[in-house]
């Protein structure tokens, strides 16, 4: 899967039952066209979710990652981080701002910036946030940590990080992510279970440090802090 369409726009999970990487279109192949006019399907989606004891109303559309509901590793992130109400906090990948909204506001005094190389994903982002009434965000586009200044610091990442980047892109966003955090500053991710052992080791070779947050069958989600 293609970066940040990886983080924005594309399915965050494993090759379905019976699929393999040269079956492109098994998922296609498996499942007819559905008996929805075309014009129904380019509505938005809306999603109506409690998250930390906040309502949130966010709107999605076909393309972008889980357009219907907010996903479980998404909720189990949101619900096992740890901001500050004055954080500056980056949601690397943000899609539609089911990270970056919620974070924004448990720091109402701090700052988010939502950053997503797929230019619907930062435009729903964006949209979604007015929709919340969430002031103290920013949104643009970025592929990784290309568009964030070069002296810009988090006290926080987050990520929901894509399943299928090589593992050299992985490198470049643990190591770009420890160059933008503050000193403690946490970097906190959720994906599949099939890279737990591999971002664990490399947690440990670029933090120095691992902790598994939570774990439940298909995901998991972990913490690295930055104490250089």
């Amino acid at each position: 899967m293609d970066k940040m369409q990886d983080c924005g726009s594309c399915d965050r999970g494993s090759i379905p039952r019976g699929g393999t990487i040269h079956n492109l279109f098994f998922v296609a192949e498996s499942f007819p066209m559905p008996r929805i006019p075309i014009k129904d399907l380019k509505k938005d989606i809306q999603i109506n979710v409690t998250l930390r004891g906040t309502p949130f109303t966010f709107h999605s559309t076909w393309g972008l990652f889980s357009p219907e509901k907010i996903d479980e590793g998404t909720t189990s992130l949101i619900n096992n981080v740890s901001v500050k109400e004055t954080n500056t906090i980056l949601d690397l990948g943000c899609g539609y701002g089911a990270l970056g909204i919620p974070l924004a506001k448990l720091a109402p005094k701090g700052i988010v910036h939502m950053i997503d190389r797929d230019f619907v994903a930062v435009e729903y982002a964006r949209k979604n946030a007015l929709l919340n009434g969430v002031k103290n965000a920013k949104t643009y586009l970025s592929n990784g940590f290309d568009q964030i200044p070069e002296n810009t610091r988090f006290q926080t990442i987050v990520s929901n990080l894509p399943a299928k980047i090589s593992k050299e892109f992985f490198w470049i966003l643990f190591e770009e992510a420890r160059k933008h955090l503050t000193p403690n500053g946490e970097l906190y991710v959720v994906t599949i279970s099939g890279l737990r052992r591999f971002v664990e080791r490399n947690f440990k070779t670029i933090f120095g440090n691992y902790e598994l947050l939570a774990s439940k069958g298909t995901y998991f989600v972990a913490k690295a802090v930055n104490h250089s």
